[in-house]
C-alpha cells in the first residue's frame, strides 16, 4: 500500500476557498470534485488519460476532496483517483462510497461482511492504506435502522482501514436517521436550485450534530447550466435519457427529480435575471455555497473545461440578497409543487 504524506492544507490556487467538513475538523475545498463521469461521459469509454488530466488540474486549482465510487466506472474512477493522489505531494482527502454493488439492492441484502469486503476491495483498487471517508451509498430506507451496518465502520477505523463514516442519501428523513449513529460525520445529499427541501429541518439538526454536508448533483445533471435545449440529445447509456422516469434506479439522481421540459421553462427564468450569462453554473454553485451549513459541493467533470467552470464559482463577486431571493422565487414557483414534498 502507498504511504500518503501527512495531512496538511495545500493548494496551488490561492483564490480556492476552504471549509471545514463537519466533525471531520478537515478544512476541505468548498469546490471539490465528484468523480462519477471522469474519464467518461455517462454511457461512453472511460479514459485513463483524461481522468488524469482532470484530476491533476483539479488539485492544481486547490482542490483538496475528491468523492468517488466503487461502482463509477466499474471501479474504474476508483484506479484513476489512487493513480493521481498517490502521485501527488499534496495530502488529497480520498472518500469513497460502497453498498451500490448490491444485487438486488435490498435492505436485506446489505451484511456486515459484505460492507467489510467492499472496504478492502476499494483501498486494493485505490492502492492507499486508509480510506479517508467511507460512505453508505444511498441504503434502501429500512438498512438505516439496522445500526449492525453502521458498526462495522467503527472496526475498520479501529484496524485503521478508514478514518470516518458517512451516508450518500436519497431522502431527507434518511439523513436525519442516519445521524442518529454516532460515528456518522457527513452526509452527502442532492442539494441545488431545484432540490432545497435539505435547507429546512434537515440544515437544522446538521447545526446541533455538527455533520459536514456535501452537496452532490449540484447542477441538476447539467440542467442548471443553462446549456440544454428541448432540442439537446443525450446517448443511450446516458442516465439523463434512460432514467427519467425512475426506471434504472431513483429517479431523483436525474435532473434532481425535475421534469426536463419544466426544468428548461425555470432555467429560462433563470436567464432573464442573468443577461449575458452563457453558463449558469458557476451562479449555480453559488447559490449553494451561499448557505453556511453546506461544506463543499462536488460537481462532477468529463472535460477540464468543466472542472474550470466549476472552480470559476469562487472567483465571482458574491450573489447579492435581491439576485437570491429572485432565484429562490423561481422555484417556489415553478419547481417546488412538483418536486419538494418527495425527497
Amino acid at each position: 500500500m502507498h504511504l500518503r504524506p501527512a495531512a496538511r492544507l495545500e493548494g496551488v490556487n490561492n483564490s480556492m476557498k476552504y471549509r471545514r467538513l463537519g466533525k471531520t475538523d478537515w478544512k476541505v475545498s468548498e469546490v471539490s470534485l465528484g468523480t462519477w463521469q471522469v474519464g467518461g461521459t455517462w454511457g461512453a469509454p472511460f479514459s485513463d488519460k483524461e481522468a488524469d488530466r482532470i484530476l491533476n488540474e483539479a488539485i492544481d486549482s486547490g482542490i483538496n476532496f475528491i468523492d468517488t465510487a466503487d461502482v463509477y466506472s466499474d471501479g474504474l474512477s476508483e484506479q484513476a483517483v489512487g493513480r493521481v493522489v498517490r502521485s501527488r505531494s499534496e495530502y488529497i482527502y480520498v472518500a469513497t462510497k460502497c453498498g451500490r454493488q448490491i444485487a438486488p439492492h435490498t435492505a436485506d441484502n446489505y451484511t456486515v461482511k459484505g460492507l467489510r469486503k467492499y472496504v478492502e476491495d476499494s483501498l486494493q483498487r485505490m492502492k492507499i492504506e486508509r480510506i479517508d471517508l467511507i460512505q453508505l451509498h444511498c441504503m434502501p430506507t429500512d438498512a438505516y435502522y439496522r445500526p449492525e451496518l453502521f458498526g462495522v465502520f467503527e472496526r475498520l477505523r479501529e484496524e485503521g482501514k478508514v478514518q470516518h463514516l458517512g451516508v450518500s442519501v436519497e431522502k431527507v428523513e434518511e439523513a436525519i436517521k442516519a445521524m442518529e449513529y454516532e460515528n456518522v460525520a457527513t452526509v452527502q445529499i442532492i442539494f441545488n436550485l431545484f432540490r432545497q427541501r435539505p435547507s429546512e429541518l434537515f440544515f437544522d439538526l446538521v447545526r446541533q450534530h455538527d455533520i459536514g454536508v456535501i452537496a452532490r448533483v449540484p447542477l441538476a445533471s447539467g440542467l442548471l447550466t443553462g446549456k440544454f435545449s428541448a432540442q439537446s440529445t443525450f446517448g443511450e447509456g446516458d442516465h439523463r435519457q434512460y432514467n427519467r422516469e425512475g426506471e434504472a434506479f431513483d429517479r431523483g439522481e436525474t435532473f434532481s427529480g425535475v421534469d426536463y421540459e419544466l426544468g428548461l421553462q425555470a432555467v429560462a427564468k433563470l436567464k432573464e435575471l442573468f443577461p449575458g450569462e452563457e453558463n449558469l453554473a458557476p451562479i449555480a454553485l453559488q447559490w449553494i455555497l451561499s448557505f453556511g451549513e453546506v461544506s463543499c459541493i462536488i460537481p462532477g467533470a468529463s472535460k477540464v473545461e468543466h472542472l474550470r467552470s466549476n472552480v470559476g464559482a469562487v472567483d465571482r463577486a458574491p450573489l447579492t440578497e435581491a439576485q437570491l431571493r429572485s432565484m429562490n422565487k423561481i422555484y417556489r414557483q415553478m419547481i417546488k409543487p412538483a418536486v419538494h414534498q418527495l425527497w
